[in-house]
């Protein structure tokens, strides 16, 4: 399974930033005394006692921001607690109990996550005392004060308690989600009728017919799938109404839920802004990906297969080793193949490799091409890790992130994938400083790290 994801919401000004910082050992969120400063999503890799979880800061919820930037930053506070196997809901001991912190607590439940809730600024005796109020929001509460750093082991290990132990995946009788997007009339809704072999969407010539998510259900040879069909998605630039909006939300949340993307285009028109946008949201959320080029009947005799590729590889560059299948959804020429694809890249995110194995690749990468000086100094891995599946999350411990060379990591990356087994889906990975370990474990404080580009 993929390394968990923890999310610490709350109202604005109650320490989140802060406590992300705390948990992390290091200042990765922007703290600051200004409500609505934490804005995009901010992540980290914690490790407590050989476990991984990733920490997600988020702004306020409920926040008007000052540059009108509420609806996104709300759209990213969603998407957190969306993906979270655990919310950290943080409040403020000194200004007590508000009306803000219920309806946080309210639309928490509306989610159904584990929630832990965190009671900040507990710098006194007395003010954990008046802090008792806050159980009224739930019995999982603990007291902190991040300024005179109380109470962190605590949080951590509850942390810890409280997210899914990692476990191998068992395939038997699981039913597999695919997420079919595309942008505006490209065929999805005749894709996803071939693919149930029943009129489940309305087919329609005129564009954005399907403007919610739709499951249908469907068997191949014996195993369950849940194909998710999604509106076409349109320039952001130029959407009208609030449907064509949260047409475009209820896509990456389709994406989000699925454990292969069918990432549709008509063969026969050129690769558009929109594709680009999508393919870059399927990337940032590490999913596997099959491009599906429809309506190949229309073009097959104007250009190869072959060409057609490099063209694609040119157009998405970051996902030159996506599977590409041609097919003909109006008439199912090729639907069994692109299922057996999507089934290969189901598994293949399940494998695990051993950590001598990785590390043996990594000297080869090495030996290969060296690191190149930065700073007067060379990248050195120490040791290299695979740490979860789902999708396959690397490690790579090293002297010095900040040492990395985007090229070099490209090439690293490169000769990793020819050899794994899962050489066609993304790959998350993390530098971590092993040096900077040492020294934190000894104090319970998680190492630094930081992402790796690719697949992020």
């Amino acid at each position: 399974m993929a390394v968990p994801k923890v999310a610490i919401v709350g109202r604005p000004n109650v320490g989140k930033s802060s406590l992300f910082n705390w948990l992390a050992g290091k200042r990765v969120a922007i703290v600051d005394p200004t409500a609505g400063v934490t804005r995009d999503r901010v992540t980290f890799l914690l490790e407590r006692k050989g476990r991984y979880a990733e920490l997600v800061d988020t702004g306020g919820m409920g926040n008007l921001d000052k540059d009108g930037l509420t609806d996104d930053i709300e759209r990213q506070i969603q998407v957190a607690i969306d993906e979270a196997s655990l919310v950290v809901f943080v409040v403020d001991a000194q200004t007590g109990l508000t009306e803000h912190d219920r309806l946080v607590s309210r639309r928490l439940r509306e989610f159904g996550r584990p929630v832990l809730h965190v009671v900040n600024k507990c710098d006194s005796p007395e003010l954990q005392r008046q802090a008792s109020e806050f159980y009224k929001l739930g019995r999982d509460l603990y007291f902190i004060s991040v300024r005179a750093g109380l109470g962190k082991d605590d949080v951590l290990d509850a942390i810890f308690n409280a997210v899914p132990v990692e476990r191998e995946p068992d395939f038997r009788d699981v039913e597999m989600k695919l997420a079919v997007v595309g942008k505006r009339n490209s065929g999805k809704s005749t894709f996803i009728n071939t693919l149930a072999q029943t009129e489940r969407m309305i087919v329609s010539e005129v564009a954005g017919t399907t403007r919610d998510s739709v499951d249908v259900h469907f068997h191949h040879e014996g195993r369950a799938f849940l194909a998710i069909d999604t509106a076409g998605v349109k320039r952001t630039k130029s959407i009208a109404d609030s449907v064509e909006f949260y047409s475009i939300a209820r896509a990456q949340r389709s994406i989000r839920r699925a454990d292969v993307v069918f990432h549709l285009m008509d063969a026969s028109l050129p690769v558009s802004k929109v594709d680009k946008q999508l393919s870059a949201y399927i990337i940032e959320q590490a999913k596997p990906c099959v491009f599906v080029l429809n309506k190949w009947d229309l073009v097959k005799d104007q250009t190869t297969t072959e060409d057609f590729n490099d063209y694609l590889n040119t157009e998405f560059s970051e996902l030159t080793f996506a599977p590409r299948v041609f097919i003909t959804a109006q008439t199912g020429k090729n639907m069994h193949g692109l299922i057996d694809v999507a089934i290969s890249l189901f598994k293949q995110g399940a494998v695990r490799v051993t950590t001598g194995e990785l590390n043996r690749l990594v000297e080869g990468a090495i030996n290969t091409q060296q690191p190149p000086f930065r700073r007067n100094r060379r990248l050195k891995i120490l040791y290299t890790t695979q740490v979860a599946v789902l999708p396959p999350t690397l490690v790579f411990f090293c002297n010095d992130p900040k040492l990395v060379d985007a090229t070099w990591q490209r090439f690293l990356m490169s000769y990793i994938r020819d050899s794994v087994p899962y050489h066609e889906i993304p790959i998350k990975t993390f530098l971590r400083s092993r040096e900077q370990s040492r020294v934190e474990e000894a104090s319970s404080s998680p190492p630094t790290d930081v992402p790796m580009d690719e697949d992020e």
